[in-house]
């Protein structure tokens, strides 16, 4: 059989394993290989090939190679803690920076605890244990994990519509992890811990060189902002998919959405007083894609009025330069998630206009011709009109710094996912916020979801060079995430994601957010209506009466 590796092919007999033929092909690359993309699928290095094919190196470089490696790291994570302490249960929490956040139950982690995990997990990784696959039946697999007290795996695989699953062992140690694994646990040999109480941070290769571990960021209001938000998700019963399908099941679902609103109406609520006893004059939102950042916008305005402010909205696109004098970058596309695509000069002028009271020539940006309107339009501001200005680049300081601080607020919103798969795989905010744009684009802007699934990693490296940077120069943080948005999704998207050929370039892409949603009961379509026409969720489900039906959203 004859395969192709980018340029490069041979002759090989059937069968052979992905590694063999990197080995012969690309010797001097087969090191940083973590897998292969064969089409829409995923292999691993140690998958079979008995077929002619094409193949596609993944390296640390590519989101699903670092993907693949976090597995791996964390699976020798696992059997390190349950070697030291066998009765402890742990929760894999959320990103953290190019970390993961991790906590113990009902055990405060200690510097020599600490150091005791680190130790096994070297001691592991020297091993070179393999990474064994199994295919367990459903009701083995159920099992298994309810005999080990691991209910909310064995709930939760209980939804999925198959009747078999790839379970992975280590050393005698079971575990089920949606995705592709590296051969064996010499392959993790970079990682780093640091204790971030009550639990630690696990650090993943650095991005830029993945041969050394990142370095730690210290992120305490984008943490404490998670804490809340799985507290939150902690008294409602409601950590999990598993425990999300229950209430699904039993009918309280729609008791759900109107908490999960409550608990936003009064976050907005307290956001607007904090502003209001600042007495802030300019008050910047940014966010990453997805976020929610217009209705935020629009419903902090709102909250304002009610302490008798009447805040003007203002949106940083409107300062966009002409499309066609913007600098290309070498694709020969210029980067409009760039701030240099900004003309940050004239805000800057028209800001300090406004803020000392006199009137600015405010642009106007046309995006259907890609330009600034040629006739400007007049402004001036009151002193109970603080502005509100909406824009990826809210938090970087090159917009405000020129300005008095103590008349500025800067707001940072995302979408911070508190549900996780299971106690040990966490849905990624990333996942969440590609899911929300898929849908809105689908049914507001006429993208297919195949175009929105192409553009994501130019918007994810936009967000990481141009305003996750900054996050933490924010005074107020919001989680945008709804803890019933998944189920609701559910019922929206996924026929529509089915749709998404395999053999689309980014079926890959595709394929993760079904896997998601394939533990997901789909809510009832007549619980739509009970989320209210001014939800954050409704920007990218249709029904927000904040916009009229030719309004642009975020």
């Amino acid at each position: 059989m004859k395969i192709w590796v980018e340029n490069r092919n041979g002759v090989f007999p059937q069968p052979v394993t992905v590694l063999e033929v990197f080995q012969e092909l690309i010797p001097e690359r087969q090191e940083i290989c973590l897998g292969a993309f064969e089409g829409g699928r995923v292999l691993e290095l140690c998958s079979m090939i008995s077929k002619d094919t094409v193949l596609q190196p993944i390296t640390y470089a590519q989101e699903e190679g670092r993907r693949i490696y976090e597995r791996s790291l964390r699976f020798v994570f696992l059997l390190a803690v349950n070697r030291l302490f066998p009765d402890i249960q742990i929760i894999i929490q959320h990103s953290i920076g190019p970390g993961i956040y991790v906590e113990f139950e009902q055990m405060r982690l200690q510097l020599a605890d600490l150091a005791a995990i680190e130790q096994e997990m070297r001691y592991i990784i020297s091993s070179d244990l393999s990474f064994h696959r199994h295919k367990w039946s459903r009701e083995k697999a159920i099992e298994y994990f309810r005999n080990k007290g691991d209910f909310d795996k064995a709930n939760l695989l209980s939804y999925r519509p198959y009747d078999y699953f790839t379970i992975y062992e280590l050393d005698g140690l079971y575990e089920y992890f949606y995705g592709a694994m590296l051969p064996s646990t010499g392959y993790t040999s970079v990682f780093d811990m640091r204790l971030h109480a009550p639990g630690l941070v696990a650090l993943m290769p650095s991005a830029q060189n993945p041969n050394l571990p990142a370095e730690y960021i210290s992120l305490p209001k984008h943490m404490a902002t998670h804490r809340q938000s799985n507290y939150w998700c902690k008294e409602l019963n409601c950590s999990t998919v598993a425990e999300l399908n229950a209430l699904t099941a039993s009918g309280g679902m729609r008791d759900f959405i109107r908490v999960n609103e409550a608990l936003h109406n009064n976050s907005l609520s307290d956001i607007a007083q904090d502003i209001f006893n600042r007495n802030a004059r300019a008050i910047f939102i940014a966010g990453p894609s997805s976020s929610g950042k217009t209705t935020f916008a629009n419903r902090l305005a709102i909250q304002l009025r009610v302490s008798g402010l009447n805040p003007i909205i203002i949106s940083l696109d409107d300062f966009y330069i002409d499309r066609d004098i913007l600098p290309l970058e070498t694709n020969g596309q210029p980067d409009l998630e760039a701030l240099s695509a900004l003309d940050v000069d004239y805000f800057q002028t028209c800001l300090g206009l406004l803020l000392n009271g006199q009137t600015a020539m405010m642009p106007r940006f046309n995006f259907h011709h890609k330009k600034r309107e040629i006739e400007l339009v007049p402004m001036s501001i009151a002193p109970d009109q603080p502005l509100i200005i909406e824009g990826i680049h809210g938090l970087n300081p090159a917009l405000h710094d020129n300005f008095d601080r103590k008349l500025i607020c800067l707001v940072y919103i995302s979408q911070l996912t508190s549900i996780n798969l299971d106690k040990h795989n966490r849905i990624r905010t990333t996942d969440a916020r590609l899911l929300r744009r898929i849908v809105r684009d689908s049914q507001f802007r006429g993208t297919q979801p195949s175009a929105t699934l192409a553009m994501w990693d130019s918007v994810r490296r936009g967000e990481e060079n141009w305003i996750f940077p900054f996050q933490e120069e924010a005074d107020i943080v919001f989680n945008s995430a709804l803890h019933y948005e998944l189920p609701v999704f559910r019922a929206i998207a996924y026929d529509m994601l089915r749709k998404v050929p395999k053999d689309d370039p980014n079926y890959v892409k595709c394929n993760r957010i079904l896997k998601i949603l394939n533990y997901m009961l789909p809510i009832d379509p007549s619980l739509i209506n009970e989320i209210p026409p001014l939800s954050i969720l409704r920007e990218f489900i249709g029904g927000n009466t904040l916009y009229l039906p030719q309004d642009p959203m975020e």
